[in-house]
């Protein structure tokens, strides 16, 4: 029987614990029901989590668990689908700090890590070495290759690469008692020492063996004869088949155990050459039965992969703020298409191999070959994100993981494919199918409510027809995403009770206690229980201020998190303070599981659990309000608003701190220090100034107050020589956002300039605030009045079809984003949709041939750096397609996220550190890598960051372009 430890044992526990290990112990409420979720559709409230800092740590947790009797389930990136990384359990995280590449043999092609690295990170260490990391999942951004080992991970290219299991050369574990082993491969003579060792070691090599030759007859009838079967235990890996026998392994028992037998501490991996060359071909077809029937065809074309993507997903990414930049190798209304890869050592040699399939293929309409490589990177964008795409379904029924993963003979696929379609549209309902059809792997995902009793009976009837068609094909339940809870429930049936029988043995020989990860793979609990949802659960009907109708309520939008982890990737702008602390407690999916469980009453039992719980708060602090998350997480999880919303019903319990209030009204703040300029410049520099500052308000001594200007832009456009030039193309009304108007007026007098020169008048539009200080600070009262008085101003200008432009992305983007929250009526969408960032207005003015500018032959390199809002919402393309029109420009993207600055979060003196610590991430080294490089920006966050972190000044994007632009004479 289960054993549930609470209070005071718990605490017991947690103390005892941290005495022995160096590492984090983490036994609250809060923490534990952090790790109580992945990606699958289960909810486990685990004991407590422990953050090894070495594998000592990991060592005296697991002796502990086996003295207690209490199980340990180890943990990474917790981006497993079937519930294999969640227990009630003591859990073991990787990620945070056992994650190094400890050696590298680049001759002999193998690394030596830990088990916290993340796939894509080991491949880039390696990558020098013209050498990368095999097993390539679509989660390999954030998943780690510890998981990887337990969950037996594959990818896009096991066509030609195999499983992991075909990449692991030896293992350092630490047994279920506590005692540690290295599992390699064995000569003949240490074998033979092995299996006449005391101890557990010696019992597992015993058993293995000898369950194995026991098995054999039954293991070769019933285990599936197609190269991804990830399901079971590897026992048809120790079947002795030739006269002298071949090396043993037991690193290759280990391998998709899903850390039911022990716990992995370090691993020796294989490493493959990186491709010379890729290119790409995009086969549609009219229906997912078309692209299924052709996979066997192109297999004959030697393809490095073959991935399907469906109308759903395609439909899905259509709608997806981030994917929906991505779609334009699409020709028509695909209902299916396949991505074919090729590797090859020339573009002449790709283009053959292409213009040879296209000819051969008879069942697609359309054939795009591309062999750029950001034209390969937009398609496999759209593919990787087919698990998210599909999530981003809105309300209850969602795509759920359940049996989405089969794998079946690619010969046979069709067919398959059109059973398990006939088995959906008898349940009725629909599926969205993606995957890897070079192996006949499919990730087929019907749309499920599993909150409520037909969803949930839906799901079983579904599951077990499913299965009785899996083994009809001859297949496996799955070929890439393991057993866990959701498949394990069919282990008996896919491999019969003899086999059945001897994996129990085998995890009893391994794990004689039977703590290491219980119930998963075999004598798992019931798939209807432990739900995340179930017929149970019930979310608050929280009254909003913002619109969240297109969720379906709060409730809603907080669920559009599926657990899948993408905001634990440690590249993009999503989730800086994820990327700087490493904590689940700060990432995207974290807040989202503690909003969750404080609306649906499912917090544990020793937290207070409202919504305005001030421990919650603390959890939503560190998030930046980048918006990143908006475009980068595929399901369309959308924290900033959440957190937006949060905080408004938070104040109004606790009240509005002063430094918030202030902060908020940055506007007359900002225009009082400009009236009182220069003294009030003087004063803000004082010693005395930043101690008062710092004392009463909290803020960071380090940081130097921006400056306010004597001269406002307003007072500058009021008094200055207008172009006699004229308006070829019209009016352009230039959004006056607060920091443009009092402290930095030259970015406004440069956009006046280069719109003037560009055939535009310019009309002033001082407005006042936009409301954004108040909207990140969660006073949405204050902000929809200035909301509305803005809409007033400002739809005189839409309504006659004047472009409203800004330079400020966080304002202006305010007036696209929320104002249509604030404002439900048809004045507040036309302004939004007349509203355009400078470099968006001044490129489309370029493409639809309205824009007049003659540049100088001034040379110069300028390297740019995105706000967070403008490359959630608008991307910085245009920026750059602007920087690189002058001739004697050569511009590049700073390949960085968030600069860490977020409006006033990296002046409040408790997030000072980790504001620089985000922008140390990337940012800082690309700057200062580069000296001799003009620094462009677009945001004054961003500017004022830069300037602080790096020493280096920054400029708006504008002002750097005006630079090369020639004005006309009067």
């Amino acid at each position: 029987m289960e054993r549930r430890i609470r209070g005071r044992e718990r605490q017991e526990i947690a103390d005892e614990l941290s005495r022995r290990v160096d590492g984090e112990v983490r036994f609250d409420p809060y923490s534990r029901l952090l790790y109580s979720t992945d990606a699958s559709i289960y909810q486990m409230e685990p004991v407590g989590v422990v953050i090894p800092r070495n594998a000592a740590d990991v060592q005296a947790v697991v002796e502990f668990g086996a003295r207690e009797g209490i199980p340990v389930l180890p943990r990474s990136g917790g981006t497993s689908l079937a519930g294999q990384t969640v227990n009630h359990a003591i859990v073991l995280d990787f990620s945070k700090y056992l994650n190094n590449v400890l050696e590298v043999n680049a001759e002999e092609q193998w690394a030596r890590v830990q088990p916290g690295i993340i796939l894509e990170q080991l491949t880039r260490q390696v990558s020098a070495h013209g050498l990368q990391y095999a097993p390539d999942p679509t989660t390999a951004n954030r998943a780690c290759v510890g998981g990887g080992i337990g969950n037996n991970t594959c990818g896009a290219h096991s066509v030609i690469y195999g499983k992991t299991l075909d990449h692991i050369q030896e293992l350092d574990v630490i047994l279920s008692d506590g005692s540690t082993a290295h599992l390699g491969e064995l000569t003949p003579a240490e074998l033979e020492s092995r299996l006449s060792a005391t101890g557990l070691e010696g019992e597992i090599y015993r058993g293995v063996l000898r369950i194995a030759r026991e098995q054999k007859d039954e293991i070769d009838r019933t285990y599936a004869k197609i190269q991804r079967r990830v399901s079971g235990y590897n026992l048809d890996e120790f079947i002795l088949d030739d006269g002298h026998g071949h090396p043993v392994n037991l690193a290759r028992m280990v391998v998709g155990s899903e850390g039911t037998l022990c716990v992995v501490t370090e691993a020796k991996v294989n490493l493959v050459p990186r491709p010379t060359m890729t290119s790409l071909s995009i086969l549609h077809f009219r229906t997912i039965f078309d692209a299924s029937e052709a996979t066997t065809r192109v297999l004959t074309h030697d393809p490095s992969s073959i991935e399907l993507i469906d109308k759903m997903v395609l439909d899905r990414g259509r709608e997806a703020l981030g994917s929906s930049r991505n779609l334009s190798f699409i020709e028509g209304d695909p209902g299916a298409m396949l991505v074919v890869e090729f590797y090859g050592e020339s573009e002449d040699e790709l283009t053959a191999r292409m213009n040879a399939l296209k000819a051969d293929i008879g069942l697609a309409y359309a054939c795009v070959n591309i062999l750029d490589r950001a034209g390969q990177a937009a398609v496999w964008n759209v593919r990787k994100g087919g698990l998210g795409l599909l999530m981003s379904t809105r309300g209850d029924a969602k795509p759920i993981p359940f049996v989405e993963d089969p794998a079946v003979d690619p010969s046979v696929m069709g067919e398959f494919v059109r059973r398990f379609d006939e088995i959906v549209t008898e349940h009725g309902t629909t599926a969205g199918y993606y995957g890897h059809a070079s192996v006949g792997c499919l990730h087929i995902r019907p749309l499920i409510s599993l909150k409520d009793e037909e969803g949930i009976n839906k799901m079983v009837s579904i599951g077990d027809a499913v299965s009785d068609l899996i083994k009809e094909f001859g297949g496996s339940m799955s070929g890439e995403h393991g057993d866990g809870i959701v498949r394990g429930v069919w282990t008996r049936k896919m491999f019969g009770d003899q086999i059945y029988n001897a994996f129990r043995e085998l995890k009893q020989t391994w794990d004689p206690q039977g703590i290491m990860n219980p119930g998963k793979i075999i004598d798992t609990p019931p798939m209807t229980e432990n739900l995340r949802y179930g017929m149970t659960y019930q979310a608050a009907d929280l009254p909003t201020s913002l619109d969240f109708s297109a969720d379906f309520g709060y409730a809603g939008a907080v669920e559009m998190c599926n657990g899948m982890g993408a905001c634990r990737k440690l590249d993009g702008s999503m989730c800086p303070s994820f990327m700087a602390t490493r904590d689940e407690e700060h990432s995207t999916r974290g807040r989202a599981n503690l909003l969750r469980a404080a609306l649906s009453g499912r917090m544990p039992d020793d937290a207070e659990g409202s919504i305005t719980d001030r421990r919650l708060h603390q959890a939503l602090d560190l998030c930046l309000e980048c918006k990143a998350c908006k475009a980068e997480c595929e399901s369309g999880v959308d924290m900033a608003k959440l957190k937006y919303e949060f905080l408004d019903h938070y104040h109004r319990e606790h009240g509005v701190p002063l430094r918030s209030r202030l902060f908020a009204n940055i506007n007359a703040l900002n225009r009082l220090g400009s009236r009182y300029a220069p003294i009030s410049n003087w004063l803000a520099g004082t010693g005395l100034g930043k101690s008062l500052a710092s004392t009463f308000l909290g803020i960071a001594p380090q940081r130097q107050q921006p400056v306010f200007a004597s001269q406002s832009l307003p007072q500058w456009f009021a008094q200055r020589t207008r172009n006699g030039h004229g308006a070829k193309y019209g009016a352009v009304a230039l959004y006056n956002d607060t920091f443009m108007n009092y402290n930095y007026p030259e970015i406004g007098i440069a956009a006046v300039e280069v719109l003037e020169a560009a055939g535009y008048s310019v009309e002033l539009v001082d407005g006042g605030c936009c409301g954004r200080p108040m909207i990140s600070k969660g006073l949405l009262n204050e902000a929809r009045e200035r909301a509305n008085a803005n809409i007033d101003t400002l739809y005189a200008y839409a309504e006659r079809g004047i472009p409203i432009v800004g330079c400020e992305p966080s304002c202006l983007l305010t007036l696209r984003d929320e104002y249509p929250e604030f404002v439900a009526d048809d004045r507040a969408k036309t302004v939004a949709e007349n509203s355009f960032l400078i470099d968006e207005f001044l490129a489309q003015a370029r493409s639809a041939g309205k824009l007049d500018l003659q540049f100088s032959d001034v040379s110069r390199n300028v390297m740019f750096h995105g706000h967070c809002h403008q490359k959630a919402i608008t991307g910085a393309d245009d920026s750059m397609f602007l920087l690189n029109l002058p001739p004697g420009y050569q511009a590049e993207l700073i390949n960085a996220g968030c600069c860490g600055m977020a409006g006033s979060f990296g002046f409040e003196k408790e997030h000072y550190d980790i504001s620089m610590q985000i922008g140390g991430l990337s940012l800082f080294p690309a700057i200062k890598a580069k000296p001799d490089w003009e620094v462009a920006v677009m945001g004054v966050s961003c500017r004022q960051q830069v300037e602080h972190g790096a020493g280096r000044h920054a400029r708006h994007l504008i002002e750097v372009l005006r630079d090369a632009v020639v004005m006309p004479a009067d």
